[in-house]
């Protein structure tokens, strides 16, 4: 895809996912998800340039510094993601994110240890996150499922399911659950709780 056609999808995506959008113009302006994401792909670019790795990093820390979104360069991610408020949001340099997904803010895409290998999640495809969801090591989110808002995942979520709760139980998503616009935040199981 080209730099403008990408852009385009962005914004046309920003318009899908959130009610409040106004148009494009005002969306490429105010929407700090958008930015950090554009300036994501700027940095994975420069990151896939061992000489320009260090660049790849110092625009990574600014963009944390306008945005309070931190999204390591050397991470994977597809076409038409959407980070919704965005405040808080870390993704890990092995993270994995596939295409059509939503996270909300204060997701945490984080790894369990400090060796040099795969320590990050891989979510796969059209999973929405819930806010200050934390996904937490080498794991795998199969494609069309759930994170509810504050959920900790530390094992695997296999396709089509949800995951909630401290430390976040999985079960299959319903048919409503699956409806188009339905806020993960209301996936939250308060009997869990008591």
């Amino acid at each position: 895809m080209t730099l403008l056609s990408t852009l385009r999808e962005d914004l046309t995506n920003a318009r899908a996912h959130d009610p409040a959008s106004r148009g494009d113009v005002e969306n490429a302006i105010v929407y700090s998800g958008l930015h950090a994401i554009w300036s994501y792909r700027l940095a994975h670019r420069l990151w896939a340039k061992p000489a320009l790795r260090g660049p790849a990093r110092v625009l990574t820390q600014l963009t944390r510094f306008l945005t309070g979104i931190e999204i390591h360069p050397g991470a994977t991610i597809g076409r038409r993601f959407f980070i919704d408020h965005g405040m808080g949001v870390v993704i890990g340099e092995t993270a994995e994110v596939g295409d059509d997904v939503m996270i909300y803010h204060g997701v945490t895409l984080g790894g369990r240890t400090m060796q040099q290998v795969k320590r990050h999640p891989t979510i796969g495809h059209r999973v929405t996150i819930g806010a200050g969801a934390k996904i937490l090591g080498p794991l795998t989110v199969g494609d069309d499922s759930a994170i509810g808002a504050n959920a900790v995942v530390t094992r695997d979520v296999p396709a089509g399911s949800i995951a909630t709760g401290i430390p976040a139980v999985v079960r299959v998503r319903t048919e409503k659950q699956r409806e188009e616009g339905v806020d993960p935040t209301y996936y939250i199981d308060p009997a869990m709780y008591i």
